[in-house]
């Protein structure tokens, strides 16, 4: 994590905790001339609301205007992480247990980087295990903690 996105999450936390909700992610990126600043949030039950999302972001502009951590001219934007939404600590792992994910490793496993399935368990010591369909079977393959770039829940568009 950036030292900018570190100092947002120490910013945004607090505000978050007040209104009972969970910090998702952290963005900030440069896209063409333009930078952004996207915080991702949700409630712990899952389901975010236009006028939360809008109360963080008012909350946050405020804090953001008297700390000013950042010097280039950017948008902030609040919003839910989405049906897609991102994996990145064990408990988003632990939560997604059973659920539909997709799985981008830095490294060829069985031949392959990009793993889409159902994630049949995780734990810190082993990693994830997915079931994916390989033509008319299912597979089972395990992918180390370590091995894992980018994971995110995704949409089984099969079933």
């Amino acid at each position: 994590m950036s030292n900018i996105t570190s100092e947002i999450e120490n910013l945004v936390t607090p505000i978050l905790q007040e209104l009972n909700l969970e910090l998702i992610d952290i963005e900030y990126v440069k896209e063409g001339r333009d930078w952004f600043l996207r915080i991702y949030i949700d409630t712990p039950a899952g389901g975010i609301d236009i006028e939360q999302c809008a109360q963080v972001s008012e909350k946050l502009s405020e804090k953001l205007d008297v700390v000013d951590p950042i010097k280039e001219n950017y948008f902030l934007e609040v919003s839910s992480p989405g049906a897609e939404r991102p994996l990145k600590k064990d408990a988003d792992f632990i939560a997604a247990v059973g659920k539909y994910v997709f799985i981008k490793t830095y490294e060829p496993i069985n031949g392959a980087k990009e793993f889409e399935g159902t994630l049949l368990s995780f734990s810190v010591e082993e990693g994830a295990l997915i079931e994916v369909r390989v033509k008319t079977r299912r597979v089972k393959i395990q992918i180390d903690k370590e091995k894992i770039a980018l994971a995110r829940l995704a949409i089984d568009f099969s079933a």
